[in-house]
């Protein structure tokens, strides 16, 4: 009665209102509401939509703009999740507790709008219909505990697919399994929104017993897993349930395990793993009736790869075949003596009148286009497939399902056409050996996340460029008639720019109007000054440009790698003017000492300037010059080398230094009371702390002459660099002493540089791979005074040579098998710094450990080879098949398997040897064809090493194996072996394989 007094009184006072001013008032009925639609207006917000009154249009809440934010927007699309939110849990007996589920679902909304309900021992059975477990707006999906189990009650797995998420249509079985060991249900959905690096959502539920053996339960999930995944590469792959006491972190060493909160006590049993990173956060709930498991809630936090990365613009250039006999044909008209003559011998006005020309040449021959690049664009999608996109969607509008019809057979044929093409295209890059577009296509194709860089601000580079230079003088500002992309000049003749050529004057002649140039030197080119101490021909520099990789970026001078490589012939005649000239003047033009460092990150979150590496991009020219020069002077220090410098030597790798340090160090365990001290040295910046004049009187004492040690001298002083970060460039110029890294000369030149200073006595030495240097002390009883000794002369001298070692980053790896060890050992000290004992240390890319097993290096590879796994399904998925998936395979995922496959293949454990071997089974499976296991592997390429070793005759452990050879016959004596750990080591296996390939060869 009152509400209809109070609607009265607005209704008069309005109407009074309107008569004073004079305005027309249309008297309308007044408004009157039942009793059941007042009080639906409370409760409506608690109800679900399809039961929600019928409220009058004119008293409903009128919304006055939209709010923002993430949360808006989740509300929004609370049916259009990146990923499913799951809830999951065990319950222990769904049916009587599928009243409160069925209450939460309707009056709670984090159960309302979930996308999955995973739960574990449901306790359903086949006299349980699911009309008694079934919910509104759910499909159920279930798998009941069957005789095989061998348990008559308890277990059951129950899915739940939110009808919003996902149509029942779209929901099949893929994997229904019940045993003692484990309970495992797979469903696979396609819902009706995923973003596009997913195809579809595979599910993937698992009950593991208490009883249950953990082995042969991971073996179970580990095979159903690997064969969907082989199936559909794409996929979103979620695992879910109790797993009770067995993990997944080394059975699915790729997939991320998301519940961080206890399920039962304080313990957690109930696991969640997805095969992406960053995708749930786990939060508890209140268990289900008298269940001892807490519910819990996994809300995504995925971000989409379109997101992520925001469209990039690029500028890239049109290269064809058109283009590039056109700039040949600019090159071959060139009469180069018209561009140097005036310069006379000003090495850096002709070398930057020469790059000039060449940039300008590309400029005016080659077309620029600019790109879009969308992160979530699959390879094969075309403008063509966009437009048909565009019309299915106008299609559906319109209503016309006879055309709908028509454009999605279209849609799909042409999708099909282009997956078929990007597979070819594929096979031509496997044919042609070319591994990289390969890799760069597979890294498209899966979405690979790029690393993480900080802000690119102009504050952030110049800040890092000092960062790179703290071992120079401080940065000074470049001169302000240079850009920082080109070098200033050192004389004060002006370098003739792009602006001072015409395109008229380059335009490409007619075929009969060209005169070639001879093989040799242009004749129109004056000579260089006399007794240049290296000579370089036009053909060594022609050969040299023909090696270039043409998908290298270019350096600071613009030059292409392209352009170098395809117009070979018609610019080896300049280049090797220009090389001659350097090195008879001992000089390097300024332009190519000019380095633009990009930082790379050192971890997949960089956080300071230490977690980024400097890596330097130099001029191809540069680089063509120095691979010249460092083939003249490898066989000028051959004789000056370290001989336990494992780097850059023929015939010499990773795998030798590793089998080296593992013989000296079990040779001597076989002592009684030995043990083996190992410290590995890490220094900071090493190329870019050489210092010249140290080097240079290193390099005249090893036989290079003056000339070439002054050439060298200049080509490590005052290179100026600057960093470029995510388009942003350094303001300053910093000047750097040394070689810096991705320069050709550099590790070579460190190599001369620590030449001088070895150690090999019975009881210690020292053994270097460029500049991974690691000290070796065979210590009897207590004594390792020389030990200690050794490794404060190698701290002293690389103090007197400016190395900087790094304290922190040192690691010292003790092995000591002796039954009465001491409790503590008293750590070596550097620089004031106790060096850590670690009781793993990867060495080379090999991890080695305190007792001399393989575990940890096994688990390595593990990891390493289910990630590209991955990438081999991908590549299967595109219909590749075999000798070119073969081909994929060795380059790829089966280099990483066996990589210093010598090393550790007669010491694995059966049980290592077993589980790497479950890996070559899955890729052979992949393959569809059988492929050699480890042991015949190993077997096979340690015979090649022993061969290999008994002809090097300077190779380090050439005199171990030449003691073994018999005087009577071919064989090899078998070494004294006490002790297990030796006999299963390297040698001793290499001597066996050899004498059983003698008898069969007899």
């Amino acid at each position: 009665m009152e509400l209809r007094i109070l609607w009265t009184m607005v209704f008069f006072i309005t109407f009074f209102t309107a008569s004073l001013s004079g305005e027309r008032v249309e008297v309308r009925p007044p408004i009157v509401y039942s009793r059941d639609q007042l009080l639906a207006l409370g409760a409506s917000a608690a109800m679900p939509t399809a039961e929600q009154a019928n409220i009058p249009r004119e008293v409903r809440r009128k919304r006055r703009g939209t709010r923002a934010g993430i949360g808006r927007r989740s509300k929004v699309r609370r049916y259009r999740p990146a990923i499913p939110s799951i809830i999951m849990g065990n319950v222990r007996s769904l049916p009587n507790k599928a009243d409160e589920l069925a209450a939460l679902t309707r009056h709670q909304r984090s159960y309302r709008e979930c996308s999955l309900m995973c739960f574990t021992e449901s306790w359903l059975t086949a006299l349980t219909p699911d009309s008694h477990v079934n919910m509104d707006g759910f499909h159920l999906i279930r798998a009941d505990r069957t005789a095989e189990s061998g348990k008559k009650r308890g277990g059951g797995l129950a899915v739940f697919v939110n009808d919003r998420w996902c149509n029942s249509g779209h929901l099949s079985i893929k994997e229904k399994l019940c045993c003692k060991d484990i309970e495992l249900l797979a469903v696979s959905m396609r819902p009706y929104y995923l973003p596009r690096e997913f195809t579809h959502v595979i599910m993937i539920a698992v009950y593991v017993p208490p009883s249950a053996s953990a082995a042969a339960a991971c073996e179970v999930l580990h095979t159903v897993t690997s064969r969907l995944q082989t199936q559909h590469p794409q996929a979103l792959f979620l695992i879910s349930g109790d797993f009770n006491h067995i993990s997944l972190s080394s059975t699915l060493p790729t997939f991320t395990q998301y519940v961080t909160c206890h399920t039962r006590d304080n313990k957690t049993l109930d696991l969640l793993y997805a095969n992406t990173k960053e995708a749930y956060s786990s939060s508890p709930l209140p268990p289900l009736g008298g269940s001892d498991h807490n519910l819990v809630h996994l809300q995504p936090v995925y971000k989409p790869l379109v997101h992520r990365e925001p469209v990039v613009k690029r500028t890239v250039r049109k290269w064809s075949a058109e283009t590039e006999e056109a700039l040949r044909d600019c090159f071959r008209s060139t009469v180069w003596d018209n561009l140097c003559s005036p310069l006379e011998d000003d090495l850096n006005s002709i070398t930057d009148c020469i790059t000039d020309y060449m940039n300008f040449c590309v400029d005016n021959t080659v077309p620029i286009k600019k790109v879009r690049c969308f992160s979530n664009n699959k390879p094969w999608i075309n403008p063509e497939i966009k437009a048909l996109l565009k019309e299915k969607k106008r299609v559906f509008r319109s209503g016309d399902k006879q055309e709908l019809r028509v454009v999605q057979k279209k849609l799909k044929w042409k999708i099909r056409q282009g997956k078929e093409n990007y597979r070819k295209k594929m096979e031509e890059q496997l044919q042609q050996d070319n591994i990289t577009g390969v890799w760069n296509s597979l890294k498209t194709i899966s979405g690979q996340k790029p690393t993480s860089q900080a802000a690119g601000d102009l504050g952030w580079v110049n800040d890092l460029n000092k960062y790179f230079n703290r071992f120079d003088q401080p940065p000074t500002p470049p001169p302000a008639s240079s850009p920082l992309l080109q070098s200033p000049s050192s004389s004060g003749t002006a370098c003739p720019s792009s602006q001072d050529f015409t395109p008229l004057s380059f335009t490409p002649p007619s075929s009969q109007s060209l005169h070639p140039l001879p093989a040799s030197v242009d004749s129109n080119i004056h000579t260089p000054p006399p007794k240049p101490t290296l000579s370089i021909s036009a053909l060594q520099v022609r050969n040299e440009l023909r090696k270039i990789k043409v998908r290298k970026a270019a350096g600071p001078d613009g030059v292409s790698s392209r352009l170098l490589r395809c117009c070979a012939d018609e610019l080896c005649g300049i280049l090797g003017y220009l090389f001659n000239l350097s090195l008879s003047l001992g000089k390097v033009p300024q332009l190519w000492k000019t380095s633009c460092v990009v930082p790379v990150p050192k971890t997949s979150h960089p956080k300071d300037l230490s977690s980024y590496r400097p890596v330097a991009l130099t001029s191809h020219l540069m680089k063509t010059l120095e691979r010249l020069v460092l083939n003249h002077l490898r066989p000028l220090v051959r004789s000056s080398l370290d001989p336990l410098q494992f780097a850059y030597q023929p015939g010499i790798g990773v795998e030798d230094a590793i089998i080296y340090l593992l013989h000296r160090a079990l040779t001597h365990l076989e002592k009684p009371g030995s043990t083996v001290r190992i410290m590995f040295f890490d220094f900071s910046s090493a190329f870019n702390t050489i210092q010249p004049r140290l080097l240079r009187d290193k390099l005249e004492l090893s036989g290079v002459d003056h000339h070439m040690s002054q050439w060298i001298l200049d080509y490590l002083t005052e290179r100026p660099q600057y960093v470029r970060s995510q388009g942003c460039v350094s303001d300053t110029l910093v000047c750097s002493t040394g070689a810096p890294q991705g320069t050709v000369l550099a590790p070579f030149l460190f190599t001369l540089y620590t030449a001088d200073f070895s150690i090999n006595s019975p009881r210690c030495h020292l053994q270097k791979f460029s500049d991974d240097s690691a000290i070796v002390g065979l210590i009897t009883g207590e004594d390792d005074s020389e030990y200690r000794q050794w490794t404060l002369d190698f701290v002293d001298w690389c103090q007197q040579n400016h190395l900087l070692i790094n304290a922190g980053k040192t690691k010292e790896l003790v092995v000591d098998f002796r039954r009465r060890r001491p409790t503590t050992l008293t750590p070596v000290n550097i620089q004031g710094v106790d060096i850590e004992i670690v009781d793993s240390y990867r060495y080379l890319g090999v991890h080695l450990n305190n007792k001399l097993d393989w575990s940890h290096n096994t688990d390595a590879l593990y990891r390493k080879g289910q990630s590209r796994l991955y990438l081999l399904r991908r590549l299967r998925s595109f219909g590749v098949q075999g000798a070119l998936l073969k081909t994929f395979y060795d380059s790829v995922v089966a280099s990483v398997i066996f990589y210093s496959v010598v090393c550790w293949s007669s010491g694995l454990s059966a049980a290592e040897r077993k589980r790497l071997d479950k890996l070559i089974r899955k890729a052979s499976s992949v393959l569809g064809c059988t492929l050699d296991p480890v042991q015949v592997v190993g077997d096979r390429r340690t015979l090649a090493k022993i061969t290999s070793l008994m002809d090097r005759v300077s190779h380090p452990m050439h005199g171990n194996v030449a003691e073994l050879q018999s005087s009577f016959s071919d064989r090899l004596l078998h070494p004294r072996c006490m002790k297990e750990r030796f006999r299963r080591s390297f040698l001793p296996a290499a001597v066996r394989l050899y004498n059983q390939n003698c008898s069969q060869q007899t």
